[in-house]
C-alpha cells in the first residue's frame, strides 16, 4: 500500500520547490501564483536504514524500499471553494490522497512575494482550513437531497443521512469533519463523499535554513514538521556520502523527507515489515495492528487467501544473529499463525497454499 500525500498551501509558500526537492523531479517552481497548473506526482522511497542493514546481510539481487506518493497541487487562495484562483479543480485532486500536507510559510525571503502581503502562518492556515471546510459544506449540501430520498426506502441510508447532517452542522460551526468524534459506522457511511476535512492533516513549516531543526509551536493543534526547502533542494543535488556530510554540517540528524515520512506514518498509524533473501530485500507498509494474513495480502491476495503460517524474526534478532540461519539456529525464528499481530520491523517469510 503506497502512501499518498497531497501537498497544498497558499501560492508562493514554497510548495513546488519543496516537491521538486523531495521527489528530485521537475515540478515548475516560479515566483508567481499558480506556477503549478497540473498536479505533479512524484513517487519517492521511504528512507529506512533497516533496509540497508538487511541488504548487507543477505546480498539480494535487488533492494525495494516502501514508497510515498506526493501530489503537488496548485496554490489555493481565499475563495477557492467558490472557484477563485484555480478553485475546485484542485480541491478535487486532494480527494484521492490518504493525507494532506499543508506547507506553511515561515521563511522571510523579501524577494518572494507573499500572496497576502505579509508572512503570517496562523492566518495562512486559517485561510486553507476555511476553504476546505467550505468545499465540504458544498459537497454535503449537494448530497443531502439524494440521501433524503434514499432514506425514505432504505434503513441503511437513514444512517448515512444522519451522519451527513451531523457533519454539516459541525462544518457550519467551523470544525473539520475529522474532529467531530464520528464513530466507525458514521465514518464508513460518509466514505463515498471523500470529505477533504476528514483526511489526516500534516503541517510543513517551510523555514529558513537556520531553523531546519527548530522546535516550533503548534499550528491548529498540531506540531508542524520544520523543513527548509532550500536545504532539501541542496540535498537533492548530492550523493549519499555528501548528503550525510551536509546534514552533519547543518546540525541535522536526518533529511526533511525522512522526518515528514515518519510523521505521516505516525499520523496514519502505519508501520513497515520486511522480506529478505537472495532474490530481494523489500519493505512493506501495513497498518499498525495488522495480523499476519493481512500483511501477507499486501504482497499478493493469494498469500492472504491461502495463508498457513509466517516464519518471523524481529529486526534486531535477524541482524544481530546474522540472518535467517542464525535466527533458526538460536531458536529465534518463530512460527506465527493467523492471529499474530505483526510488529514494526519484523522480517517475515510466508507459507501459503491456494
Amino acid at each position: 500500500m503506497a502512501l499518498s500525500i497531497g501537498i497544498v498551501g497558499l501560492p508562493n509558500v514554497g510548495k513546488s520547490t519543496l516537491f521538486t526537492a523531495l521527489t528530485n523531479q521537475g515540478g515548475l517552481a516560479a515566483n508567481y501564483p499558480f506556477a503549478t497548473i497540473e498536479p505533479n506526482v512524484g513517487i519517492v522511497p521511504v528512507p529506512d536504514a533497516r533496509l540497508d542493514a538487511l541488504a548487507e546481510l543477505d546480498h539480494p539481487a535487488k533492494v525495494v524500499p516502501a514508497t510515498v506518493e506526493f501530489v503537488d497541487i496548485a496554490g489555493l487562495v481565499a475563495g477557492a471553494s467558490q472557484g477563485e484562483g484555480l478553485g475546485n479543480q484542485f480541491l478535487a485532486n486532494i480527494r484521492e490522497t490518504d493525507a494532506i500536507a499543508e506547507v506553511v510559510r515561515f521563511f522571510g525571503d523579501p524577494d518572494v512575494v507573499h500572496v497576502a502581503g505579509a508572512v503570517d502562518p496562523a492566518s495562512d492556515v486559517d485561510t486553507i482550513k476555511t476553504e476546505l471546510i467550505l468545499a465540504d459544506i458544498a459537497t454535503v449540501e449537494k448530497a443531502l437531497p439524494r440521501l433524503e430520498k434514499e432514506a425514505k426506502r432504505d434503513k441503511v441510508a437513514v444512517k448515512k443521512l444522519e451522519a451527513a447532517q451531523k457533519v454539516l452542522a459541525g462544518l457550519n460551526e467551523g470544525h473539520r469533519a475529522r474532529t467531530l468524534g464520528l464513530d466507525e459506522e458514521e465514518v464508513e457511511a460518509l466514505y463515498d463523499l471523500h470529505l477533504l476535512t476528514s483526511k489526516p492533516m500534516l503541517y510543513i513549516a517551510n523555514v529558513d535554513e537556520d531553523q531546519a531543526s527548530a522546535d516550533l509551536p503548534e499550528i491548529d493543534g498540531c506540531k508542524p514538521v520544520p523543513i527548509s526547502a532550500k536545504v532539501e533542494a541542496d540535498l537533492a543535488e548530492l550523493d549519499e556520502a555528501e548528503a550525510a556530510e551536509y546534514l552533519e554540517a547543518m546540525g541535522l540528524e536526518e533529511s526533511g523527507l525522512a522526518r515528514l515520512v515518519r510523521e505521516a506514518y505516525r499520523l496514519l498509524g502505519l508501520q513497515s515489515y520486511f522480506t529478505s533473501g537472495e532474490t530481494e530485500t523489500r519493505a512493506w507498509t501495513i497498518p499498525i495492528g495488522a495480523k499476519a494474513p493481512q500483511a501477507a495480502g499486501v504482497i499478493h491476495t493469494d498469500f492472504e487467501r491461502g495463508f498457513i503460517k509466517a516464519e518471523t524474526a524481529s529486526f534486531d534478532d535477524y541482524v544481530g544473529l546474522g540472518g535467517e540461519k542464525g535466527c533458526r539456529d538460536a531458536g529465534r525464528l518463530r512460527q506465527e499463525g493467523k492471529d499474530y499481530v505483526v510488529q514494526d520491523g519484523d522480517v517475515m517469510h510466508f507459507k501459503f497454499n491456494v
